[in-house]
């Protein structure tokens, strides 16, 4: 940590010596230990290092970035020039900033030093288990991974920021076989900072491997309908995702094109969806600390009660546009849970689609999707009828905020996020 503590401070005067304005970078050295299994067998334990360093100036409102995975003298001071030379030849744009008066501030994060052992013994037992519970179940390949990163942002605002972090990862690609018949691939995965647990109880790992074990034989959907898509939390993640991406990033505000551009305030969605953007979350492992620009990362709310609360938008976008800058950089979802029980929520729909997984294009700017859903199950009269093949779907992601049937009361924490189920109407779902 002492050498990326001191490389970062002679990077900055470098770049002020070569004639930064502004001027930020980061140095991280990371360690990752890595078990794979293929096939249901334990192939590979091995051990990788990783050097990385991001080098941003400013001059005149100019900008210019580089990056390298080499901490050799000559390549650093290689990469300061090259960095103002990119600046130079960029155009001056004023509304580039960093946060101002910071400070120096240390984070540690999660389990920095590894139990090696248990976590060899936590993954035996996943395979093991995975064996005895879910006989149908292939293990094409998991990877099991400690990381640990030290890394030290500085800036020319005074801002020096040091952080330790280190959290176990589990990532498994299976499918489920009977005779010749099988199931399409789905992966399910989990971050923790602990081995307390097995690591089958963690996140969506069981729920997963017991849906697909339901996927080997599937039926075609029957014509077309207007029903209730109900989405798993990893489905509920993405297309919240894609709400963002159209509706409140720094793309769409800048560009004007957002349908939510003068909405800040207003009612966007139904007033019992809450979605925040959460690293200091209690079941959040190593969330953001800080941003780009030097600013302690801070909880805040996208939608609160169905209203639009904040854009998610980095400074540069607030200062050329005039709307707030948001408190992160929109990582770490957590969205607030309901009042029913899954069961509850299926048994209320009379005909709709449980959706595991979702391919599509990119949605229209007046958030128009349509793709297919894979690893789905059909809904009716308030029962699940079976596994379905791949079937199409498509809506608008304004509407469907608007027309929430009911958010689950339980809620998976995969260490990234923490998400319920949740269900909508006015989705059309095209079968054959």
């Amino acid at each position: 940590m002492d050498k990326l503590y001191t490389l970062t401070k002679t990077i900055i005067e470098r770049l002020k010596a070569l004639g930064a304005d502004m001027a930020y970078c980061t140095a991280s050295s990371g360690e990752t230990r890595e078990f794979n299994v293929d096939g249901g067998e334990f192939s590979l334990f091995r051990t990788l290092f990783d050097n990385s360093l991001t080098i941003t100036a400013f001059i005149g409102g100019k900008k210019g970035s580089v990056g390298l995975n080499s901490f050799d003298e000559d390549k650093v001071e290689e990469a300061c020039k090259n960095c103002i030379a990119a600046a130079e030849s960029s155009t001056a744009d004023p509304a580039w900033a960093l946060a101002p008066d910071c400070s120096e501030k240390t984070f540690t994060k999660g389990a920095v030093t590894p139990d090696l052992n248990k976590l060899f013994d936590r993954s035996a037992e996943l395979v093991d288990t995975i064996k005895r519970d879910f006989p149908l179940i292939v293990i094409e390949q998991m990877i099991v991974t400690h990381e640990n990163v030290h890394s030290v942002y500085r800036n020319t605002s005074g801002a020096v920021y040091t952080k330790d972090a280190g959290y176990y990862n589990f990532d498994l690609m299976f499918s489920a076989h009977e005779g010749e018949q099988g199931s399409s691939f789905y992966s399910s995965g989990v971050i923790c900072d602990n081995l307390d647990k097995p690591a089958i109880e963690l996140g969506s790992i069981r729920k997963d491997l017991e849906d697909v074990q339901k996927q080997i034989y599937t039926k075609a959907t029957e014509g077309k309908f207007v029903g209730t898509m109900l989405l798993c939390p990893g489905c509920l993640h993405d297309f919240m995702g894609s709400i963002v991406d159209k509706f409140a990033s720094d793309t769409t505000i800048l560009e004007g094109t957002s349908i939510w551009k003068d909405a800040i305030g207003q009612k966007v969605a139904d007033e019992r969806l809450t979605v925040s953007f959460a690293p200091h979350y209690e079941n959040v492992v190593c969330g953001q600390s800080y941003t780009t620009e030097g600013f302690i990362a801070e909880d805040f709310d996208f939608i609160k009660n169905g209203n639009l609360e904040s854009f998610v938008t980095s400074l540069y976008i607030a200062n050329k546009t005039g709307v707030a800058r948001a408190k992160n950089s929109g990582g770490n979802m957590v969205i607030e849970a309901g009042e029913k029980s899954l069961d509850e929520i299926i048994a209320g729909i009379e005909k709709g689609i449980l959706v595991g997984r979702f391919s599509g294009g990119d949605p229209a700017q007046n958030g128009d999707f349509s793709g297919v859903a894979k690893n789905s199950f059909l809904i009716e009269n308030g029962k699940i009828t079976g596994a379905v093949s791949e079937t199409m779907i498509s809506g608008n992601l304004s509407e469907m905020l608007n027309n929430l049937v009911a958010i689950s009361k339980e809620r998976v924490a995969d260490g990234y996020s923490v998400l319920p189920y949740a269900a909508f109407d006015g989705i059309t779902v095209s079968g054959k």
